[in-house]
């Protein structure tokens, strides 16, 4: 079982399409057992294949923070069928990558998330066409206010490609923020910064400032603008749905975590 388990998490890659490129090109483990549930434990709750506890590939027993967390993995467990496709597991990987990773690591992942911060996708604004601006002003407007006024300063705008730095107190804020955030919250909320190319509209998920549709569409406005003027690639909105299941497993954790 454990060899199994390894082999299932090695791919840590967090770029979807990446991820799937790579899981296409080897053959993925057989489903191996016939029950995935979760069970209380000492630090939260365990899952169990057929009665024994699934472990990180650092060898420590997973844990989830809270019966609803616990409840989405196994449910992420039961849904395999004759193969086990990490591509569809993403509860379980962002969960490894808190245990082995974030927890020994926190800090500097909580820096990479102010470095989003500092070069913010919802600061860069496209001069034209206007349609497109005056949707980006509609939906990113307020969250960068609203995130201004709660970090204490002005959020700097820029039109164009020309980077503008942002007040470092403003984001020595924000580094506070997340500070006290769990590895399991950190992990998710980097996800959701990744996805977006915007720790605002992360904060804003994580703060209940916006819910996990608007940060989606905010994040999507120069891509859907296209979309409707010359319409979707199939490939391209794979990708994008590969994309909204990492982001969505990120969002209930730092809803439910």
């Amino acid at each position: 079982m454990r060899d199994t388990l390894d082999s299932l998490h090695e791919n840590g890659s967090g770029d979807p399409e990446e991820r799937a490129r790579q899981l296409s090109k080897r053959e993925l483990p057989k489903r191996f057992y016939t029950e995935a549930t979760h069970v209380a434990a000492d630090g939260g709750y365990a899952i169990h294949l057929d009665g024994r506890p699934v472990k990180t590939p650092g060898k420590v027993t997973l844990l989830l923070p809270t019966d609803a967390l616990g409840a989405a993995v196994a449910a992420e467990w039961m849904a395999q069928e004759t193969e086990i496709d990490p591509g569809k597991m993403p509860l379980t990987r962002i969960a490894n990558s808190a245990q082995d990773a974030v927890t020994v690591r926190f800090d500097e992942v909580a820096d990479d998330i102010v470095r989003f911060a500092g070069n913010d996708a919802l600061c860069y604004r496209a001069d034209e066409p206007e349609s497109l601006g005056e949707t980006q002003r509609s939906l990113w407007d307020p969250v960068v206010d609203w995130a201004g006024e709660l970090l204490g300063g002005r959020i700097v705008l820029i039109e164009g490609i020309m980077h503008k730095p942002q007040d470092p107190e403003v984001l020595a804020a924000y580094r506070s923020h997340v500070a006290e955030e769990t590895p399991l919250r950190l992990a998710a909320l980097h996800t959701v910064t990744s996805l977006t190319g915007s720790a605002l509209l992360a904060l804003a998920l994580l703060k209940g400032r916006l819910d996990t549709d608007a940060v989606w569409r905010a994040a999507h406005v120069e891509e859907d603008f296209n979309i409707e003027r010359w319409g979707e690639d199939a490939e391209a909105a794979h990708i994008r749905a590969l994309k909204r299941t990492d982001f969505d497993a990120a969002a209930l954790i730092l809803r439910e975590g």
